[in-house]
Order: C-alpha cells, then structure tokens, then sequence
C-alpha cells in the first residue's frame, strides 16, 4: 500500500497516535521513554509541535497509520532552523512505503518553514529506518554506544542529518 492520504495531524488523532506509539514503548528500543503516554499528554504534544513545526498523520479511509513530525532540535536560540524527525506507523502498516511518503511529505513542510537541518535518531540496530534515512539523502554523522538502557539491555543511538 501506498498513497495514504496525509494531513495535519490533530489533538483528536491522539487515541490512535498513542496506540501507535505505546507499542513501541512497550515492545521495543526504538523510544527510549518506558512508560506509555497517556491521550492527553500526547494530544499537548501535538498542539504544542504543531504550534510551530509539522505533526503530519497518513490515513486510509479514516483510519490513521502513521504519524511524523518534527521539533526542536535543541532550545538555544542559535539552534532554531535544526530540527528532529520523528516517524512512526502502526506495525501491520510497516513496509508499505507509508513511512516514506510520511517522511517525504514532512520534508517538504519543513522546506517551507524554513527549516535548515532535519536530524533523525535511530536506536540500533534498526535496518529499516537507517534504509529510510539514506534512501531520503540523510547521512550518518554520529554514534553513541551504549547510551540507553532499555529491555534489560544497552542500546546503542546514532544520528543522520539532511541540509535542507
């Protein structure tokens, strides 16, 4: 599947954005937050991205599969046109390109709000968002061993950055 529809995303998608999200904080390393997030902290989480950066969301008939969005990269004023990336898909809609068009699209918005640096964190190993970033023109520019510990285990995180 490709071609999912994508639009802003909003404080009402914040049900099915923590069903996505929580899996992944229950089940894996990919996010180094332990604890589910509740509705409505991540509904503040979008209103307050969204405030001034992109929360996009993919959708098919309704349902949203996916989400991506960006925030600051860090809070010293010097910092404001470097940005992180963020995606996320419900795992039965993992391999379907969705993730790219969500990125491709996020990428885009960026462009026209000025942004300069778009920097994305994977915890590895994770084939699958290393392909990502590469196949979208970022390039590895750290790795930090060991710097999470999650899952009764170290986890290793490493950055890829994309000039805008």
């Amino acid at each position: 599947m490709s071609g999912a529809a994508i639009r802003p995303g909003l404080a009402s998608d914040a049900a099915r954005i923590c069903a996505i999200y929580n899996h992944y904080v229950r089940e894996t390393v990919v996010t180094f937050e332990e604890e589910p997030v509740p509705e409505r902290e991540m509904a503040e989480r979008i209103g307050d991205v969204s405030a001034t950066w992109p929360w996009l969301v993919a959708e098919d008939a309704g349902h949203v599969l996916g989400y991506a969005y960006a925030a600051p990269w860090k809070t010293r004023s010097a910092y404001r046109f470097a940005v992180e990336s963020t995606v996320y898909l419900a795992p039965e809609f993992t391999g379907r390109r969705i993730g790219t068009q969500l990125y491709q699209e996020l990428l885009a918005a960026l462009r026209e709000r000025g942004a300069h640096c778009v920097i994305g964190g994977v915890a590895l190993p994770n084939a699958a968002s290393v392909a990502l970033h590469e196949r979208l023109g970022f390039r590895k520019i750290a790795h930090f061993g060991e710097v999470g510990w999650k899952l009764g285990r170290w986890v290793d995180v490493a950055y890829w950055e994309l000039i805008l």
